[in-house]
């Protein structure tokens, strides 16, 4: 039946085609009018789906803090809203001459380090981060609204969790167990969006997307909502730490590195959180490791090897040291339980590798020898 379809409509096309197309630019020129018609659709559908998302976003939000009951019994209207923007200075910013040229905060090469700083102050009594009717005044295209509307979503989930906290309203967090969909297709819609970013990033870094970092770096530091978080949306955390990582390695741009510190300090901050930090130390030694031996053969056998990775590669070695010495002042036996046999799997055949390589490549034998000595220490430790 599909044959004598598609026979059918071939001679459909050639008999209405003009006189002045062949049959081929006739059949192509249908073919993007049908799949102009799709994409429309395909527009309509996504459109659709974002506003069922905000819809059962707005419900599962009056679900945990019904009309925002108070426990002093004061009304809602009483609080006092304001718009948790955090503001932005790029006046002083200049273009990335591919030189890090400040020692300040790993975060201020994207404008941002005084920002998420004001976002972990105290809150105070008087006023409060919480309107959820009205989004939050942040100008965005349209690539990132549904960004913004996740954004939205989780930072009201995390005003209402310190408002309830301290006392002033009254919220079930219960509910979160019993749409688990919102959550994650929350997280899921964040990470896509910091994902689209960091792969072709644009300075200066919009207000939207840097509300998107302090959002995910305040939920998974939250004790409460990131245990919803990880036990829901674990899986994808693992997939867009992997695409951070291979974003690192696989930029071969000339003037790439205010990008890779960009994507490599984001890694360390969701290194702050124990389970998080275990699977991305095993993330980064099974790729630290995996080139040191591509390395090793290719100079054994004096074969070519791929000099944009092997410049990247300082981008995780410096990834793995903090994280390892974070670990290490924590002082949490409970935390350095990370894949053991990714650590084996590293220090296995480690000291040949060095002394091979040592002549050839003093500064990644010398960060080789750094991360074993990390390692061997927390273990210790």
């Amino acid at each position: 039946y599909f044959k004598i379809s598609k026979l059918a409509l071939a001679f459909a096309i050639i008999h209405s085609k003009p006189a002045s197309k062949s049959c081929k630019e006739y059949t192509e020129h249908l073919a993007k009018i049908v799949s102009e018609k799709d994409f429309g659709w395909k527009l309509k559908v996504e459109a659709l789906e974002a506003e069922v998302l905000r819809l059962r976003q707005e419900l599962l939000l009056n679900k945990i803090c019904p009309r925002f009951c108070l426990e002093n019994g004061a009304s809602a209207e009483d609080l006092l809203v304001q718009e948790c923007t955090y503001p932005m200075s790029y006046s002083s910013q200049l273009e990335d001459s591919g030189c890090d040229v400040s020692s300040d905060y790993a975060f201020d090469s994207l404008g941002i380090a005084s920002d998420f700083h004001q976002s972990e102050h105290n809150l105070d009594t008087s006023k409060y981060c919480l309107e959820i009717v009205t989004p939050l005044n942040l100008c965005c295209t349209n690539k990132e609204e549904p960004l913004t509307a996740s954004v939205q979503f989780l930072q009201h989930l995390l005003e209402i969790r310190k408002l309830s906290e301290i006392g002033i309203l009254q919220a079930d967090f219960t509910k979160l167990e019993n749409d688990s969909f919102t959550i994650c297709s929350s997280v899921s819609q964040l990470l896509d969006g910091l994902t689209v970013f960091y792969n072709s990033p644009k300075f200066p870094v919009s207000d939207v997307l840097t509300e998107a970092i302090c959002v995910l770096v305040s939920l998974i530091a939250d004790t409460k909502l990131s245990n919803h978080v990880l036990k829901k949306c674990f899986k994808k955390l693992e997939e867009f730490k992997k695409k951070l990582i291979q974003i690192i390695l696989r930029n071969s741009s000339t003037n790439r590195f205010q990008a890779l510190h960009a994507v490599s300090q984001m890694l360390v901050l969701l290194g702050r959180n124990n389970i998080l930090r275990n699977s991305l130390i095993s993330l980064l030694l099974s790729e630290v490791h995996q080139f040191a031996e591509q390395l090793w053969q290719a100079h054994q056998i004096q074969a070519m090897y791929d000099v944009t990775q092997y410049e990247n590669i300082f981008s995780l070695f410096m990834i793995l040291e903090q994280l390892l010495q974070n670990e290490m002042e924590e002082s949490n036996t409970s935390s350095s339980e990370y894949d053991r046999e990714g650590k084996t799997k590293f220090l296995k055949n480690l000291d040949q590798i060095i002394l091979h390589l040592s002549d050839e490549f003093p500064l990644f034998s010398l960060y080789l020898w750094r991360v074993s000595v990390l390692l061997n220490s927390a273990q210790i430790q």
